[in-house]
């Protein structure tokens, strides 16, 4: 499953808005609180995702660049509400994320600025997480050797997984 996370990475990259490279733009689909949710893609090949940005970064001194937390789900199955965390900088991948809502945790492995959960079964575990959090905290280590923060609010996370479900079932 870890061949199939990073193959997929790269697509998920190109996801977020700021990172949109190629004619098939994002569409903006519905904001539910804190997150919104967007499609990108037809047919098979169509993606379904939600996305937030932090609430609170850490530390507050340095440059983070943009930095989203993403579920997200492929019309053809290939995926299915698979979170991950995109950091605006390369991350260190001898110290991958580390995610936290209440009392889970969740530890992450990288490709170059991403985090994915290292087990499948995690997935829908975090997910489930964060539709009962109220808020969700990620740590991660820049490539420079930089620790940082991220508090991501869950409001709203329960409508905006409901609508990628509809919009990629």
């Amino acid at each position: 499953m870890r061949v199939l996370l990073a193959s997929l990475c790269l697509s998920l990259t190109s996801l977020t808005p700021a990172l949109a490279q190629d004619a098939s733009e994002p569409e903006f689909q519905g904001a539910h609180r804190d997150w919104r949710v967007f499609t990108r893609g037809e047919g098979e090949a169509k993606v379904c995702y939600a996305l937030s940005r932090p609430q609170e970064a850490l530390p507050s001194n340095v440059d983070h660049g943009d930095v989203f937390f993403l579920v997200a789900s492929w019309a053809s199955g290939a995926a299915d509400n698979q979170p991950s965390f995109l950091a605006g900088y390369p991350l260190r991948p001898d110290s991958p994320p580390r995610v936290r809502v209440g009392s889970d945790r969740f530890q992450m492995f990288v490709s170059e600025q991403e985090g994915f959960l290292e087990e499948t079964g995690e997935e829908s575990q975090l997910v489930r997480a964060m539709r009962r959090g109220s808020d969700m905290r990620v740590e991660a280590t820049s490539n420079r050797g930089t620790a940082t923060a991220y508090t991501f609010s869950l409001l709203g996370v329960t409508a905006a997984l409901e609508q990628v479900d509809d919009l990629c079932d």
